[in-house]
């Protein structure tokens, strides 16, 4: 059933990402104007506005377009999957995990060949069931798995920070810039990698949207329903690690994004659950939103969009806290 004020919604955000999406680009200490900003997108204008938007700028705010895009989508499938608004992937350890993998293979160089994306899959799908096992008795709750992966991401963040310690003052400062999570100096080697998981992953979360409802009702209610539960959430699990993981290796573990994204979406389309391409569109805008206020903070200087998004981010945590422990929900 088509919803008009889900697809208003969407639609509304679309349009605020491309604005958002334009206005980063725009930014810089050569100024170009919107017009010449999507002038240029199209491939005409001036020529030295051409080179700068589309050679040195544009893949700084792809990363942050896909980023948001992945990070948003990835909250949404966890959160209702878990059926808690604290399910997220920054709360149950899935980037903390991404991260250590990540800052493991640039401290030590266990790389193996592999590329930064592969790497932060395989952190983020170890944590993952590293969570999922631990959670498990006879079944899994929500509050289990909070509970489990708050511990988790303390014990991965324990083990990125021990690296840093240990490593080599070069080592330590690329580590520590891509922690904060950080869009600048972004290129196509890292943006091609996300948008391709992007392209396969996000189809395959919205074609899940419709099982993922069922999930609501009970497991029970879902199988007679005809709904392959513990298929269904292996698939949900898989596609919502694949995105963060893919997003986390592109632009660090850009805080609080996969959290309050799916909340706000939810608030403004007027949903039981957080919808899922809603949710994805408004992570983007954040993330570009937040980069262009990062960019242009403190002049002669670029802030690292995680600090933004952190700030943002924090009050919405507590929101969500308080609003948990007034419903009775927090345990």
């Amino acid at each position: 059933m088509v919803r008009p004020r889900l697809v208003a919604v969407c639609l509304t955000l679309t349009a605020g990402t491309f604005a958002a999406f334009c206005w980063l680009l725009s930014v810089g200490d050569y100024p170009i104007t919107l017009p010449e900003v999507v002038q240029a997108l199209a491939g005409y204008g001036d020529p030295g506005n051409i080179v700068v938007v589309r050679e040195l700028r544009l893949p700084r705010a792809a990363a942050g377009l896909l980023v948001g895009l992945a990070f948003g989508i990835s909250g949404a499938l966890f959160q209702t999957m878990a059926r808690n608004p604290m399910a997220s992937p920054d709360v149950i350890g899935l980037i903390q995990g991404s991260g250590t993998a990540v800052v493991a293979s640039i401290m030590l160089g266990w790389t193996g060949g592999l590329a930064t994306q592969t790497i932060g899959l395989a952190g983020a799908l170890a944590t993952a069931l590293i969570v999922y096992l631990l959670a498990w008795k006879r079944g899994t709750t929500g509050y289990r798995i909070i509970l489990v992966g708050i511990g988790v991401s303390w014990m991965c963040t324990s083990a990125t920070d021990y690296l840093i310690a240990r490593g080599g003052q070069f080592q330590a400062q690329a580590a520590v810039g891509w922690l904060v999570g950080n869009l600048n100096g972004r290129d196509w080697d890292q943006v091609l990698p996300l948008a391709l998981a992007c392209v396969v992953l996000i189809p395959a979360a919205l074609l899940l949207g419709r099982l993922l409802r069922t999930l609501q009702l009970g497991d029970d209610v879902a199988a007679g329903l005809g709904t392959p539960v513990q298929l269904t959430r292996f698939a949900i699990m898989l596609t919502g690690v694949g995105l963060i993981a893919f997003g986390t290796a592109a632009g660090g573990p850009i805080a609080f994004v996969a959290l309050s994204a799916p909340q706000i979406a939810q608030r403004l389309a007027g949903t039981a659950w957080p919808p899922t391409l809603a949710s994805g569109l408004t992570g983007a805008l954040v993330v570009l939103v937040s980069d262009v206020v990062a960019a242009r903070l403190i002049p002669e200087a670029e802030l690292p969009v995680g600090i933004v998004t952190g700030v943002l981010g924090a009050p919405v945590l507590l929101w969500l806290l308080i609003r948990a422990n007034r419903a009775g929900s927090g345990g």
